[in-house]
């Protein structure tokens, strides 16, 4: 048995102590990875302090790990049903103990957790399906929102654990967030984006030359809408593979250093077009204005940008370290403005009602909050944003 974790932090800082999987023992040892975000974690956390609980990290993770832990006296899964109703927010997470690994999922399902087999007898769960082909397993189907599945030496075996009322699915996993190589809600995620180039190009239509997108996050919309149109496709940005990505950086100067090292413009594909350039999103905007202006520095004579979302207003408070409001470009601007603003010719983006066609399912079964600023789950009363944790008072003789 083993669980692994690969993603930054959200709740809480990048320290060594937020690091996941998470480790407690409280009473029964275990190990915990957690995808997603807690909207009452400083409450958990204050109840928990009262009855004496230490914490070594900030993160909201730590304490679903905690709660677990303390709950010694019941198996595991039976901790699992017992935590979950207390919980709010968004949790894909995976818990390990001596004897089990268990899967759970927060009952509106916001992000993704998938569970494979890979012989008869082993069982695996991703956040991605796509790393069941990775190791060669096959995809089984999603863990329900609200379910609990556990797998031990005896097998698999699940509970619906909490009622899932309504489902919350993040419609920016469809957009950018899952590998265009994973399937959600039934569909592989190169197709859903793609089908989202053609409806931008439909809406979107644009006078010009050529075709490309922003490497890799635009690609499959950028096929989509060259097919749409019938405007060549060529690759006017190379990415370089060995950069991580920028937005999530740790500042501006960063992030402008990391972009310089990220993409590298091909005059000799570029020069003297007119060039529609498609991307998934624009967040800060700061990234997008230094391509337009590498572009225009290899020659595009013109440059017309088109995204595959809406704008994004809003910050995320399930499991995304988004910017505030005021750091986002859309933020109190129109979509001239921000053309304006990062130096393009012209900027469109797909509309909700696009987004929701090439996904296929409705919007009542999804979180579009970064759009559109309906929280389907609560913000917490903003209680509970990054370092919620790390602003509470220090209680004395804590460590």
């Amino acid at each position: 048995m083993a669980i692994g974790h690969v993603r930054y932090s959200t709740t809480g800082g990048g320290s060594w102590e937020n690091s996941q999987p998470v480790w407690r023992d409280d009473g029964r040892e275990v190990a915990l990875a957690h995808n997603g975000n807690l909207t009452n974690a400083v409450e958990l956390y204050n109840e928990l302090r009262e009855l004496g609980i230490e914490f070594r990290g900030t993160s909201d993770s730590e304490i679903i790990a905690a709660l677990l832990s303390v709950e010694e006296t019941r198996p595991i899964e039976n901790a699992v049903a017992a935590v979950m109703p207390r919980l709010r927010g968004a949790y894909s997470t995976v818990v390990m103990t001596k004897r089990a690994v268990v899967a759970f999922r927060d009952p509106h399902g916001v992000r993704p957790l998938s569970l494979g087999r890979l012989d008869d007898e082993t069982w695996c769960v991703a956040s991605e399906s796509c790393a069941f082909d990775i190791i060669g397993a096959k995809l089984v189907r999603e863990v329900a929102p609200g379910e609990a599945v556990s797998m031990t030496a005896d097998g698999l075996s699940s509970v619906q654990v909490v009622p899932s009322e309504r489902t919350a699915h993040c419609v920016f996993e469809h957009i950018y967030f899952s590998r265009p190589d994973s399937r959600l809600e039934g569909r592989v995620l190169q197709e859903v984006r793609g089908k989202m180039g053609e409806i931008l190009a439909r809406e979107a239509p644009v006078d010009a030359d050529l075709v490309i997108s922003v490497p890799d996050s635009g690609n499959a919309a950028a096929n989509g809408f060259a097919r749409a149109t019938g405007l060549p496709k060529d690759d006017g940005l190379i990415k370089n593979r060995y950069v991580q990505r920028t937005f999530i950086q740790p500042g501006q100067e960063l992030r402008k250093h990391g972009l310089r090292m990220k993409f590298n413009p091909l005059p000799e594909i570029i020069s003297g077009r007119r060039v529609v350039v498609v991307d998934d999103s624009i967040v800060r905007g700061n990234t997008t204005r230094q391509i337009i202006g590498m572009l225009r520095d290899a020659g595009a004579t013109e440059v017309h940008l088109r995204i595959s979302a809406p704008p994004i207003r809003n910050p995320c408070h399930y499991g995304v370290d988004m910017s505030t409001r005021e750091e986002m470009i859309a933020h109190n601007r129109t979509v001239e403005q921000i053309a304006a603003e990062i130096g393009a010719d012209s900027l469109a983006y797909l509309s909700l009602d696009g987004v929701y066609e090439a996904v296929g399912t409705p919007r009542e079964v999804h979180c579009d909050a970064c759009f559109s600023g309906h929280y389907p789950l609560g913000d917490g009363d903003g209680a509970n944003g990054k370092y919620a944790l790390e602003e509470l008072p220090v209680v004395q003789g804590a460590s």
